[in-house]
């Protein structure tokens, strides 16, 4: 009879140390271009999702909506996004400038070259097996919290 698997060590801290190493990689190329991950991965969603409230856009990204206006606020005082007025007198919309779309561009560049790293580094099969294994356990994660309530 064989003895069933049993994991050594802690879960999240091999996940953060995992998760760290790969942002580091991505982080040094997107530097140069004065944007952090959470800022490219924003501009991202604004600019295919706009014009988008507010609410929409942390529910989408799964923040807090405080959280998701502190992270905004880089982007608008850079001029990458605005907000404007919404659909009514008490909404508002966010939607990208002319500047945040040329930069989203280059940062896709430098987006690329830090994937094709990470596929080199860690082998194009293993990144792929990573990401089966990834949405399998949010998959389980989500079965077992329906409510979504990620805390993250």
């Amino acid at each position: 009879m064989t003895s069933p698997v049993k994991p050594t060590g802690c879960t999240n801290l091999k996940l953060h140390q995992l998760s760290r190493r790969v942002a580091r990689l991505y982080e040094a190329d997107l530097r140069a271009l004065g944007l952090k991950n959470t800022q490219y991965s924003l501009l991202s969603y604004v600019i295919k999702l706009e014009p988008i409230q507010p609410s929409t856009l942390a529910a989408q990204l799964q923040l807090d909506p405080s959280t998701l206006t502190r992270n905004l606020q880089p982007l608008l005082a850079k001029g990458w996004i605005e907000v404007q007025p919404g659909t009514n007198a008490r909404s508002r919309s966010i939607i990208a400038t002319a500047a945040g779309r040329a930069l989203r561009v280059a940062a896709q560049r430098a987006w690329k070259r830090s994937q094709l790293n990470v596929n080199e580094l860690i082998g194009a099969a293993r990144v792929a097996q990573l990401h089966e294994l990834i949405d399998a356990c949010l998959e389980l994660l989500d079965t077992q919290n329906p409510s979504g309530d990620r805390h993250d």
